[in-house]
């Protein structure tokens, strides 16, 4: 089976097929380094990190840029409030969140940054005014000419009849239906920063940023196009139309776009109280694995509700599994094999990738795991598995981990690397007890754990497997490896 994404410019699920045959190149809108990035851009950022990683384990050889976008109106504003350079400011920021984005194991795509390639910019809204796509405004500003593309709208399906030439919009980021000709540089304002360049002083607008430093990297066109679903409009439609206006070649072939998140129900917003970064999270005790596997467990077109009793099940999800691979390596089995075992893992690796290539579909790629784990702990209690059944086993866990990476025991010192930012940003009341315990300081004692693997093991008596397993989410978030076992309950530190 091969992949399936759907295309946000054709509105479909279509087959996904390569410019060449073997090789991708992909483009994702990266962060506006102004402040934290927030657990919705994260999940975009995964989505997308788990896209690159299903296409390198399927063979393909991939070419994947992010933008660090370092100026913009946003931080053109905050910089000169704060009194600092746009470089000085921006340093901060973009230090967060390539910090958060490790923390997370997202894999590091090639990074371009806007303010190094200013003159290129520059030079781009110089070949788009020479063919009267862009013009110049009395202030120095130039704009573009929305009228000249015909095409304006093809993305987002917005019906844009009867668009003025000259009619302009300033600002970067718009919500409603403005069809207007768009800033693609900005002439200063008395206060801001600026560049010399060959069209003058000034700075870029938003949109013109990627168009050109996707195709300085990928070229005229390549494979798809990645991001949020806020930036369909008007950034991508943007992007589109200038891009194509000035080559006149499609600009990507694939539009990939992950839906916003829910927190609890409702739009998240600093108004709300509900507005959390990742490093937010691991201040209240939460696991860096934990908050990847649950804004990884609901398809990215999906919108996914981020709760926290979602939190404690993705952690006690990645527990899970890696206790099973701990009582796979560790385990002693008799000799032998048995054929039902090598069966099971090379289901789930086949469910796995069919869930993948059905656009990406990463519930019921943990399901089928989760289907794996299910049968084979109870072949393994009913003593079933034979010493050449774990290497297949463990292999089907390996390739999980290759696309959803979250397996790997490095929490800890993560969450020693956010408790420091913490207290050197002033934050240290934000520390809480869970979170000091995930990073082995003030861990329950030995005695209090073993109340807690006792009142596991009689709820377990009980059938009471709701009780066993908040208690084993406790004991997890606060660094203690359960394994269940035939023999009963083992526990270790981390």
């Amino acid at each position: 089976m091969a992949l399936r994404l759907f295309n946000t410019m054709s509105a479909r699920v279509e087959e996904f097929r390569p410019l060449q045959s073997n090789e991708i190149r992909m483009y994702a809108c990266g962060p506006t380094v102004y402040d934290y990035g927030h657990i919705g851009n994260f999940r975009t950022f995964i989505a997308v990190d788990l896209l690159q990683r299903f296409l390198k384990q399927s063979g393909y050889q991939v070419r994947y840029v992010m933008n660090i976008t370092d100026v913009d109106d946003k931080i053109i504003r905050n910089s000169a409030r704060d009194g600092l350079g746009v470089k000085e400011y921006t340093a901060r920021y973009e230090k967060a969140f390539l910090e958060d984005a490790a923390m997370l194991n997202i894999e590091q795509p090639i990074l371009v940054r806007a303010t190094e390639h200013i003159p290129e910019m520059a030079e781009f809204v110089a070949k788009l005014e020479k063919k009267d796509l862009a013009y110049r405004a009395e202030d120095g500003s130039y704009y573009f000419r929305i009228a000249k593309f015909p095409a304006y709208g093809k993305l987002s399906k917005k019906d844009f009849a009867g668009m003025e030439d000259g009619a302009r919009v300033d600002v970067d980021e718009y919500e409603k239906d403005n069809a207007r000709d768009f800033a693609l540089w900005k002439a200063p304002k008395p206060g801001e920063a600026f560049w010399e360049t060959s069209i003058g002083r000034g700075r870029p607008g938003w949109h013109i940023e990627c168009s050109v430093m996707s195709m300085e990297e990928l070229g005229d066109t390549f494979d798809l196009h990645a991001g949020g679903e806020d930036l369909i409009f008007p950034h991508h439609e943007n992007e589109i139309a200038q891009s194509e206006s000035l080559t006149g070649k499609t600009f990507a072939n694939y539009w990939f776009h992950a839906r916003f998140l829910l927190v609890e129900g409702e739009k998240m917003s600093k108004s709300l109280g509900n507005f959390f970064t990742p490093r937010d999270l691991v201040l209240k005790g939460y696991r860096p694995s934990s908050i990847r596997y649950l804004l990884a467990s609901v398809p990215y077109r999906n919108q996914l509700n981020f709760t926290f009793d979602g939190l404690r099940q993705a952690a006690t999800s990645v527990e899970r599994l890696r206790n099973f691979r701990l009582r796979l390596s560790s385990g002693q089995f008799p000799a032998g094999a048995n054929a039902a075992m090598a069966k099971l893992a090379q289901e789930a690796i086949d469910g796995m990738k069919a869930a993948l290539d059905d656009d990406l579909n990463t519930a019921q790629a943990q399901a089928a795991i989760f289907e794996m784990v299910r049968a084979a702990n109870a072949a393994i209690d009913a003593g079933e598995m034979r010493k050449e059944d774990t290497p297949g086993l463990l292999h089907a866990i390996e390739r999980f981990d290759e696309i959803f990476a979250v397996l790997a025991d490095d929490d800890v010192p993560k969450v020693k690397a956010v408790l420091e930012w913490a207290r050197a940003d002033g934050r240290e009341k934000d520390i809480t007890t869970e979170a000091l315990a995930l990073a082995g300081l003030g861990q329950p004692s030995d005695a209090e754990v073993q109340k807690k693997i006792d009142a596991m093991a009689e709820a377990r008596r009980a059938r009471d497997f709701k009780r066993s397993d908040a208690l084993r989410a406790e004991l997890t978030e606060a660094g203690i490896l359960v394994e269940i076992t035939k023999d009963g309950i083992r526990w270790r530190r981390k």
